[in-house]
C-alpha cells in the first residue's frame, strides 16, 4: 500500500507541476486561478465565472475511472467462477454502482476540456492489481477464487477510499467531493462486508 501510496502521490505532483505558469511573476488573480480549462457556469458563458475545481479535481477524476473499471472487470469474472450466493451479489452491486460513476466522471471531464484516461493508466493507483494479479484470479474458481476475489476487492476498495480521502482533502469542486464522499462511504461498507465473508 505504501508503494502505490508514493505513486499516487507523484501522479498528483505531476498534475500540479504540469499546471504550473512559467511566466516570471503572475498577478494575485492569477496565481489563485490554477490553469485548467474554464468550465462553463450554468446559464452562463459569463469568462468571469470563478474556477470551480482544481488539479486535484482532476487527477481524482481521472484516476478514479481506470481504478473503477478495473473494480468492473473484476466483478464480471465473479458468474463464472464462484459457487457463493453472496460473493455474486457483491460483484452484481460493484457493477451497478461503479459504471455509472464511471460515466458521472467521464463526463465532467469532457465538461472541463481534460482528457480521459486510459484503462492502463490506473495501474499506479492505490490498490490497483498487476496484470498478473488479474490474470491469477481469472484462472482461479470455486473456493479458492472467493478467498483471491475477496482478498484483492479489499485491497483495491482500500486504494479508493485513499483516493477519495485524498479528493476530500485538497479537492474543491463540489461534485467531486460528493462523489469521493459516496465512494468512501459505499466501499468502506464493501470492506467490512468482505471482511466478514473472509472470517464467518
Amino acid at each position: 500500500m505504501k508503494k502505490n501510496t508514493i505513486l499516487w502521490s507523484a501522479v498528483v505532483a505531476v498534475t500540479l507541476v504540469a499546471g504550473c505558469s512559467t511566466a516570471d511573476e503572475p498577478s494575485a488573480a492569477e496565481s489563485s486561478t490554477p490553469s485548467l480549462p474554464m468550465p462553463m457556469a450554468s446559464g452562463s458563458a459569463s469568462s468571469s465565472t470563478a474556477m470551480s475545481y482544481n488539479e486535484y479535481d482532476v487527477s481524482f477524476n481521472q484516476m478514479m475511472i481506470p481504478h473503477h473499471q478495473q473494480a468492473v472487470a473484476m466483478a464480471e469474472l465473479v458468474a463464472d467462477r464462484t459457487t457463493t450466493a453472496a460473493v455474486r451479489d457483491l460483484a452484481t452491486r460493484i457493477q451497478a454502482a461503479q459504471q455509472p460513476e464511471i460515466d458521472e466522471m467521464t463526463a465532467r471531464l469532457a465538461a472541463w476540456g481534460v482528457a480521459t484516461p486510459s484503462t492502463h493508466e490506473g495501474h499506479a493507483m492505490p490498490g490497483t492489481m498487476t496484470d498478473d494479479d488479474m490474470s491469477a484470479l481469472a484462472a482461479a474458481d470455486g473456493t479458492a477464487f472467493d478467498r483471491l476475489w475477496l482478498q484483492q476487492m479489499i485491497a483495491h476498495h482500500q486504494g479508493a477510499v485513499e483516493m477519495s480521502d485524498d479528493e476530500l482533502a485538497e479537492g474543491i469542486d463540489p461534485s467531486s467531493r460528493e462523489l469521493a464522499t459516496r465512494i468512501r462511504v459505499a466501499q468502506q461498507a464493501e470492506i467490512d462486508e468482505m471482511n466478514r465473508l473472509l472470517n464467518p
